[in-house]
C-alpha cells in the first residue's frame, strides 16, 4: 500500500510539473503576442500623429496663402479698375481732340473765306483794317487750335500705350501660363514635411505632378514636384536631390513653370 501511495503521488508531481511547463511557455507565448500588439498599436499611433501634425501644418500653410492670394486677388482687381479707368481717360482725350479738329476746321474755313474775298470784300459797315485784325484773330486762334490739337495728340498717344500695356499683361497673365516659363513665388516653405506652397495654381496652368525650377538671384537652386493644386495656390514637393548641399528653399523664391511630367 505505501508503494502504490509513493507511485500516486511521484505521478501527481510528475502531472503537476508538466503543466506547470505547459502554463509558463503559454503566458510566454501571450507575453510576447501583448508586447507585439503593443508595439504595433504605437507605431499605428504614432503614425496617426505624424500625419495629423502634416495635415495642420499644410491647412496653416495654405491658410497663411491664402491670405496673401486674397491680396494678390485685390491687387488684380486694382488693375482692371486702372484699365477701366485708362480707357476712360483715353476715350476723354479722343472726344476733347475730335472737338479740337472740328474747331480748327472751322477756323480754317473762316481764314480761306476771308483771304479769298479779300481785305476788299469785307462786309458793310466793317472797315478794312478792322477785317484785317479779324483775320490775324482767327489766325492766332488757330494757331492755339493746333498745338492744343498736338498735345492733345500726345495725350491720346499716352494713354493708349497705357491702354495696350495693362492689356497686354492681362493677357500675358491669363495664357502665359499655359506655357513653359510662366513664374510665380514660394509663399510658404515648411521643411519638416519638405513642401512649399506657391503662389500659383489651376487658373495658371499649373498641374498636378508637373516640375518647377526654383530660382534666387537668377540662378538655380532646385526643383519642385506639384502634388496638390488650388484655384490660386498649389502645393509642392521638394525634390531633395536637385539641392546643392546646405542649400534650402525659401519663402521669395522664384519658381518657372518646367511644364508636366505625366506620360
Amino acid at each position: 500500500m505505501p508503494k502504490i501511495l509513493i507511485g500516486v503521488s511521484i505521478l501527481l508531481l510528475a502531472l503537476s510539473l508538466l503543466f506547470g511547463f505547459l502554463n509558463t511557455s503559454k503566458v510566454k507565448g501571450l507575453r510576447q503576442e501583448l508586447e507585439t500588439t503593443t508595439a504595433a498599436q504605437a507605431a499605428a499611433q504614432q503614425a496617426r500623429i505624424t500625419s495629423d501634425r502634416k495635415l495642420k501644418a499644410r491647412d496653416k500653410d495654405f491658410s497663411e496663402a491664402a491670405g496673401k492670394m486674397s491680396a494678390a486677388e485685390t491687387k488684380a482687381g486694382g488693375a482692371e479698375a486702372e484699365l477701366a479707368k485708362a480707357q476712360n481717360e483715353k476715350a476723354e482725350l479722343e472726344s476733347k481732340l475730335q472737338a479740337s479738329e472740328d474747331r480748327m476746321r472751322g477756323l480754317e474755313g473762316q481764314v480761306v473765306a476771308a483771304t479769298v474775298g479779300g481785305v476788299p470784300g469785307s462786309p458793310e459797315g466793317v472797315s478794312p483794317n478792322e477785317m484785317k485784325a479779324m483775320l490775324d484773330d482767327t489766325k492766332q486762334q488757330l494757331e492755339v487750335a493746333e498745338q492744343e490739337k498736338a498735345l492733345l495728340a500726345d495725350k491720346v498717344k499716352a494713354a493708349q500705350d497705357r491702354v495696350t500695356a495693362i492689356e497686354e499683361d492681362q493677357k500675358r497673365r491669363a495664357s502665359g501660363a499655359n506655357a513653359p516659363g510662366v513664374n510665380g513665388t514660394v509663399l510658404a516653405v515648411n521643411q519638416a514635411y519638405n513642401f512649399v506652397v506657391l503662389s500659383l495654381g489651376d487658373r495658371q496652368g499649373v498641374v498636378t505632378n508637373s516640375e518647377m525650377l526654383v530660382m534666387r538671384d537668377g540662378a538655380l537652386i532646385g526643383k519642385i514636384r506639384i502634388s496638390s493644386v488650388e484655384p490660386t495656390t498649389s502645393i509642392g514637393d521638394i525634390i531633395t536631390n536637385s539641392l546643392a548641399r546646405g542649400v534650402q528653399v525659401q519663402p521669395g523664391d522664384t519658381v518657372i513653370y518646367a511644364g508636366s511630367t505625366n506620360s
